[in-house]
């Protein structure tokens, strides 16, 4: 879908390489600019998110090689970068200087805090990110500390995700109009924006200022349980067609304690019931009786129970690709099969050929 685009990437950890790897799902050409020294101090390979990549290794503090990477912008639709707000300009390839090279270039900037503000030069994480941004608060029940699944929330919910919309968003005005564009990409503004589905809850009355007693974290019908084998079971069925399904699949349908579906007083005692009866099974049990049913309980598989169950393995959204677990690119198109995912690049193994695209001489042989 994004054959032609040319995006250029400098080389990052999170959020700035799954975006780069987004777009080269979707087909866009993702170059990354590694750097020349090897990965930094503690950088773990990415062989999953630089899937489907080039690689060039470049030093940006080395005037012939930010020769090549200029030659490189002058060719690229975008770049991404994730860097602290300003070591980009420090290098001489901040915006201004990079889209006075190519001035439909559309310049991907990925942060914790945005370019600007109190927090802009301090370090972080995606929890720190989520917590302040307000995300983090419903992640769990009452009375446990709050904790949202490692990197989903705010490295690639927040973060990776709103950067590629900017990106794709940037890219369609360069291509009406032939002016680039900054993006300003976020983690703690992209996780809190997520969260204006919420915000209607709470403006509702569903959703108040504690967590455990609310529309979607509170209820007996809206959690996870522990079941014989230590194993869990999901239950969400939030319609009061579906939950009537579910106390029928249970059991507990002529149960009077259990009819009123959205009396709050009765939720902990109906929690405590359905802890006492879920224990009584494997996980596996559970799922079998509720397979099929729209009774919106599910078992919490493993990514690679996931990739093996009978009712999601069909669709392959889950693949074993180049000895690594990986989820397949997302979303799909009509008309086009699913891609299955290219292989991540050595490092430079594209160096001398984007060299010689650019008309340049091979990479010097190190002294």
């Amino acid at each position: 879908m994004l054959d032609g685009i040319r995006i250029i990437e400098v080389e990052g950890l999170g959020p700035g390489p799954f975006a780069g790897m987004m777009l080269a799902d979707l087909g866009a050409e993702v170059i990354v600019v590694h750097r020349a020294s090897g990965p930094a101090a503690g950088m773990p390979p990415q062989p999953v998110i630089d899937r489907g990549k080039a690689s060039i290794a470049l030093d940006l503090k080395d005037a012939g090689d930010v020769a090549v990477f200029q030659a490189l912008l002058a060719t690229a639709d975008g770049l991404i970068e994730g860097f602290r707000p300003g070591v980009m300009e420090k290098l001489g390839l901040g915006p201004e200087d990079c889209q006075a090279i190519r001035p439909a270039l559309v310049y991907g900037r990925m942060t914790g805090w945005g370019q600007a503000g109190p927090l802009a030069q301090t370090a972080g994480h995606d929890l720190t990110y989520a917590a302040m941004s307000g995300a983090a608060f419903y992640a769990g029940q009452a009375g446990t500390p709050p904790f949202p699944p490692p990197t989903l929330l705010g490295d690639v919910g927040g973060g990776a995700l709103y950067l590629v919309i900017g990106m794709l968003t940037g890219l369609m005005r360069a291509r009406d109009t032939g002016q680039g564009c900054v993006v300003d990409a976020a983690i703690v503004d992209g996780s809190a924006h997520m969260m204006n589905l919420l915000m209607t809850l709470r403006q509702s009355g569903q959703f108040g200022d504690g967590r455990g007693g609310n529309l979607l974290d509170g209820p007996h019908w809206s959690r996870s349980y522990a079941c014989a084998d230590g194993r869990f079971i999901s239950v969400q069925c939030l319609e009061p067609h579906f939950y009537a399904l579910f106390l029928d699949r249970m059991g507990l349908g002529d149960d009077p304690a259990f009819q009123a579906q959205h009396d709050r007083a009765a939720w902990p005692e109906l929690t405590r019931r359905l802890q006492a009866l879920f224990v009584t099974r494997s996980r596996d049990d559970w799922a079998a009786l509720f397979l099929g049913s729209d009774a919106c309980v599910a078992p919490v598989l493993s990514p690679a129970e996931a990739a093996a169950h009978p009712m999601t393995r069909p669709r392959g959204t889950w693949v074993d690709a180049h000895g690594a677990l990986q989820a397949a690119a997302a979303p799909r198109f009509d008309g086009q099969p699913p891609t299955r995912p290219r292989p991540a690049p050595v490092r430079d193994a594209d160096g001398d050929r984007l060299r010689a695209e650019l008309g340049l001489p091979p990479r010097r042989p190190a002294p």
